[in-house]
């Protein structure tokens, strides 16, 4: 271990170094040297995000693993007949590069509130269950449903193999421009109460539903 007085000057050698770089270290090896602790750095972050996005760490908290995880285990999301399985991070957390950094910041706020305790037993949940739900409708709905449409998208759709109710609804949802969330609140997660005129669908509406 280096001594203060030692770690003081090795840094003031570092930083002259690199001002002025000397015979025996020419621009090139700094260049390079910094190249490659730049790629350290870069796969250490990447790492560091891919860690944090995945299903295991999603429901590390039992805020998660008690609640909402529960009622998608449920559904046709988490197993189906073609077993494709869309997990927490494929509907919540952006697949292009600048998208997630931001939802990534943006998710500080949850450990924010994970750390005050504000949704930490099921009665906290269900109280905030409407505004938590509300929160993400409206980002979906910002976004024109981009993380649904990895999967599902109007173009791919053969309308000609869907339920005659899913086939005449989906048209004329591509027709009036609508995106996934305005039809399908509920398909992953349970409905919390609501009213009609606030949220856009009534309380005994269920997007399972509105699926088939």
């Amino acid at each position: 271990m280096l001594k203060d007085s030692q770690f003081g000057k090795f840094m003031m050698r570092l930083w002259a170094a690199l001002r002025r770089p000397h015979a025996t270290y020419t621009l090139g090896t700094l260049l390079v040297a910094g190249f490659v602790a730049g790629i350290v750095f870069w796969g250490g972050f990447n790492t560091a995000m891919e860690a944090t996005n995945t299903e295991t760490f999603c429901i590390s908290c039992h805020e998660m693993e008690e609640n909402v995880y529960r009622e998608y285990r449920g559904t046709i999301h988490y197993t189906n007949r073609t077993g494709v399985r869309a997990t927490c991070p494929d509907c919540h957390v952006p697949k292009e590069w600048t998208h997630k950094v931001i939802r990534k910041v943006r998710a500080t706020n949850e450990l924010f509130h994970k750390a005050l305790g504000s949704v930490d037993t099921p009665e906290k949940f269900r109280a905030k269950r409407a505004q938590l739900a509300q929160t993400v409708w409206k980002t979906m709905k910002e976004t024109d449903s981009r993380e649904c449409r990895n999967c599902h998208n109007f173009k791919s759709m053969d309308y000609s193999v869907q339920g005659s109710r899913a086939q005449r609804l989906h048209q004329q949802g591509h027709d009036e421009g609508k995106t996934c969330i305005d039809c399908h609140k509920g398909i992953a997660h349970s409905l919390p109460p609501m009213e009609t005129d606030v949220f856009g669908v009534s309380a005994s509406a269920s997007g399972t539903a509105d699926a088939k």
